[in-house]
């Protein structure tokens, strides 16, 4: 009898089922991939401001990948001064930021709106004005998703985001927004 490294010294090696208990598999190669992450989860944030003791609330979601331009990165909806929400797109490649891009936003379930944006965040984010943020409080909360258009110049950014899920983390967030 041959002796193995691994100890399986008088039988070949098959690699076993997933849910099979042990079974050989037979046929195709079984591969298991990792359930996707869910579509409902906002990331809830805290950065430190600037001044001491000040904090910023914010709730942030990615783009669905699979609909995207690599350069689009998702949503972001942030506690602002003075009891406002702001919201933004966040982009991998950031435009100047002294630009003012156009942005078309259409929901899954009808609407599109075009607005013009300020840049943030050196450029990476895009800032919709506060028009935006009563969709955030209201109509997009039983919003299947968005399609998010952001056109500077000659170049123009697409993704789509989820928004399952967003009326939790906004009443969330805006609960944290004070604190």
């Amino acid at each position: 009898m041959a002796v193995s490294l691994f100890g399986a010294a008088d039988r070949a090696w098959a690699p076993t089922c997933p849910g099979s208990a042990g079974a050989f598999c037979r046929g195709a190669a079984v591969v298991e991939v990792a359930a996707p992450a869910s579509t409902s989860v906002w990331k809830f944030t805290r950065t430190q401001g600037t001044k001491e003791g000040d904090t910023f609330a914010a709730i942030t979601k990615t783009a669905d990948t699979t609909q995207s331009d690599p350069d689009f990165a998702g949503l972001i909806v942030r506690c602002a001064p003075k009891g406002k929400v702001d919201v933004l797109v966040a982009l991998i490649r950031p435009f100047p930021p002294r630009s003012h891009p156009k942005v078309t936003i259409a929901a899954s379930n009808g609407g599109t709106l075009t607005v013009e944006a300020s840049m943030a965040a050196a450029g990476a984010a895009v800032l919709l004005p506060d028009e935006v943020s009563a969709f955030a409080s209201g109509k997009w909360q039983t919003t299947p998703s968005l399609a998010v258009a952001v056109k500077e110049s000659d170049s123009e950014i697409k993704g789509v985001v989820s928004l399952t899920g967003l009326r939790e983390a906004y009443n969330s967030l805006v609960a944290n927004c004070s604190q």
